[in-house]
């Protein structure tokens, strides 16, 4: 029998507030109320914080489908959609739009994030990451590796690529957290973004009087063929920018943390002079952290059913891809961290037509990064309790504000 959304509300208990909270002693895990609520079933209703109740989807395979599902909707403008904090004005990037006007602007980015383009690119990347530890090794220690190492390294990456001048990363930076958080008050992200895009506005103004080879000098070509609105172009400039280094500086703190955590692993990358290790290593970090930890939030198009269960068209939908990625019906022991397990079906970069533009391009850099970090530095240790560290739970993107380290 197939239930509906209205006999869930009738008879269910009230849904439990998501986002929510991770168990202090086990940063690295989900939240065990989802570890609870997957074991009861792949659907059910969570509140979030405008009283709305969509449905948070536990289970890999329902994740899969429905993200697959052309019935499902990322426009973050429709009546229904799951947001995660109140809507600010201002442009929306192209990850928020539906087909075809997502697949539209999205193939005009697509070229620099080939694999082809990418691997090209990872000299330039080995050099920036080996620039930064001698730099580190030359000062004193402590450090926080978040700021001496994990965001320089996609920072300056991204910055190269889009055409970016890196001497403005700490205004961009900056605006980047208070657009990503939760706690900050809607007017405040507003002013950020718009900050944010009045700076890539400038800068596609530069781009259209003189461009480069670099990628907003492309979008500046689309801009003067009338292919592409100008404000667009900067949209989609803040959307890769911010997404090109927080969520990689994060993976590496977290990883880099996570690995301390778990010594038997670390040494077993350390030792390794295998590539396709590294690369396994890479992909079971992203399986077993999940930086993007609020979920992946969808609204249904029409009525779905699934699971037993009828999703009503207008319902939200959250694709909460950290737990998806602990399902037991998937990857075996999904709680324990093993770089030797193949994780590459993992649903980290989401699945269907929205998943990750930029993946290659972080999955290159986390190689260079887990390769040559804890071989430069083999006696890389934590320099704080791990219950001192400040996690980020106020945000979209989870990780570690500060790392101290030392050697």
């Amino acid at each position: 029998m197939t239930t509906t959304s209205d006999q869930v509300a009738a008879h269910g208990a009230e849904p439990p507030e998501f986002p929510m909270e991770r168990a202090a002693r086990c940063p690295f895990d989900p939240p065990p109320a989802l570890r609870t609520r997957q074991e009861e079933g792949p659907l059910s209703r969570v509140r979030l914080w405008d009283g709305s109740t969509p449905w948070v989807v536990t289970r890999y395979a329902e994740q899969r489908a429905l993200l697959a599902d052309p019935r499902v909707s990322a426009d973050i403008t429709r009546p229904g959609y799951p947001s995660s904090a109140p809507v600010t004005s201002g442009k929306i990037g192209f990850i928020l739009m539906d087909d075809p006007e997502h697949a539209r602007m999205r193939r005009m980015v697509t070229a620099p994030f080939t694999i082809k383009r990418v691997e090209a690119m990872r000299p330039a990347v080995q050099k920036i990451v080996d620039d930064l530890i001698d730099a580190m090794l030359a000062g004193p220690a402590p450090v926080d590796l978040m700021q001496a190492f994990a965001l320089p390294v996609p920072s300056l990456v991204i910055c190269e690529l889009l055409g970016v001048p890196y001497a403005d990363h700490d205004f961009f930076q900056e605006n980047s957290k208070l657009l990503i958080s939760r706690e900050v008050a809607p007017e405040e992200r507003g002013a950020a973004h718009g900050r944010l895009t009045a700076y890539l506005d400038d800068l596609m103004g530069e781009k259209l009087a003189a461009p480069g080879d670099d990628l907003l000098s492309g979008l500046a070509g689309r801009v003067t063929a009338g292919e592409l609105a100008r404000e667009d172009a900067a949209a989609m400039g803040v959307l890769l920018l911010l997404a090109g280094h927080e969520t990689t500086a994060n993976m590496i703190a977290l990883g880099t943390l996570a690995l301390l955590e778990h010594p038997g692993q670390l040494t077993a990358l350390r030792e390794s002079d295998d590539p396709k290790l590294v690369a396994g290593a890479v992909e079971e970090l992203l399986r077993y952290l999940n930086i993007t930890h609020n979920g992946r939030r969808r609204v249904a198009l029409e009525d779905i059913e699934i699971a037993g269960r009828t999703i009503r068209a207008g319902e939200g939908l959250i694709m909460a891809n950290d737990i998806g990625n602990r399902d037991p019906e998937v990857f075996d022991d999904p709680d324990r961290l093993d770089i030797h397990r193949d994780a590459r079906r993992h649903v980290a970069f989401g699945f269907g037509v929205h998943q990750c533009l930029g993946q290659p391009l972080a999955r290159m850099e986390l190689q260079v990064v887990y390769g040559t970090l804890y071989r430069r530095i083999p006696t890389l240790r934590l320099a704080a309790d791990l219950e001192e560290l400040p996690f980020k739970h106020d945000g979209s993107v989870y990780g570690v504000h500060e790392l101290p380290v030392a050697w």
